[in-house]
C-alpha cells in the first residue's frame, strides 16, 4: 500500500485532485452552490411568469366598460347618481385593537 505513495506521479495526482474538488475557484462545492442558486432562480422566473399571465387576464377584464366598472365598483365604492351603496362589515373584518 506504501508503495503507491512513493510514487511521486500518485502524490501529486492526489494533491490536484484535492486541490480542485475544495480549494479552487471552480471547485465542486462552488458549483453545488451555483447549481442551487439556478434552480431557485428558475423556481422564480416560473412564478413571475405566472404572476404575468394572471395580471394580463386583469388587465383583459378592465379594457371593456363592465370590467372597468366592477372594479370602481368594488374598490372604489363609485355609484351612479341614482343608486346608494350599503357597505356591509363583519366584526371578524373590522380592524380591532386584538387582531391587527
Amino acid at each position: 500500500m506504501l508503495k503507491y505513495f512513493k510514487n511521486i506521479f500518485i502524490i501529486i495526482f492526489t494533491i490536484y485532485a484535492i486541490w480542485m474538488l475544495f480549494f479552487d475557484a471552480n471547485s465542486l462545492i462552488i458549483h453545488n452552490e451555483l447549481n442551487n442558486d439556478i434552480s431557485d432562480l428558475e423556481d422564480e422566473k416560473e412564478f413571475y411568469i405566472k404572476e404575468i399571465e394572471k395580471d394580463n387576464k386583469e388587465l383583459e377584464k378592465l379594457s371593456n366598460d363592465e370590467g372597468l366598472e366592477k372594479f370602481a365598483r368594488e374598490e372604489y365604492y363609485m355609484k351612479r347618481d341614482n343608486e346608494d351603496i350599503y357597505i356591509i362589515e363583519y366584526e371578524d373584518s373590522l380592524k380591532t385593537k386584538k387582531n391587527e
